[in-house]
């Protein structure tokens, strides 16, 4: 708490107030658009060494964005500060929530629009072909430094970013997804 309010008096004034320690919603804003792009990277990587063939794997239409990611890499920041500084607690606690984030989206996507992006049905561990084991604990070990460099490092960089550029990336974004959204709709694919 003594550190919290130190950290509070230092804003500036009209600074954006965090809401949780050390984060705002423009920093948040930039993690879930750096998350989505490191899956978009990810994705393509796994296909490459799993099908030999460069596949865009994409979920909007115009950026190499992978919302499931974001928001993983948004709710494993939010995690209390104990499990964030324990690598142990990091891989099980982050591994389980970027695992549940992955669920909720896969249910979100096949409530409101009848698709299915992943299926895990032949892998250990699976929940209704929603989330497995094996990915879990990537998640987890994949956290590990997404959490003690890119974040610390990222963090201090969208700090510099100009509020009227988050706003403009949050409109673009937006506009994507509901482009994507109305696409996905009608036709069932991105």
């Amino acid at each position: 708490e003594d550190a919290r309010a130190a950290y509070e008096t230092r804003l500036a004034p009209g600074e954006e107030r965090p809401f949780a320690f050390g984060l705002c919603y423009s920093k948040l804003f930039w993690i879930f658009m750096v998350g989505n792009v490191v899956g978009f990277v990810l994705e393509t990587l796994y296909a490459l060494v799993r099908t030999h063939e460069f596949q865009v794997r994409v979920g909007l239409v115009f950026g190499p964005f992978i919302p499931v990611y974001g928001l993983g890499a948004c709710a494993v920041l939010l995690l209390p500060g104990a499990v964030l500084r324990s690598p142990v607690l990091l891989v099980i606690v982050g591994g389980l929530t970027a695992t549940a984030v992955e669920y909720a989206v896969s249910v979100f996507y096949q409530r409101a629009f009848s698709v299915s992006f992943w299926d895990y049905h032949g892998q250990i561990g699976n929940l209704n072909g929603r989330v497995c084991l094996p990915f879990t604990l990537a998640w987890g070990l994949l956290l590990l430094p997404m959490v003690y460099w890119v974040h610390p490092a990222a963090a201090r960089l969208f700090a510099m970013i100009p509020t009227p550029v988050s706003r403009a990336a949050l409109a673009a974004f937006t506009a994507d997804g509901i482009v994507s959204s109305v696409i996905l709709r009608r036709t069932g694919d991105r």
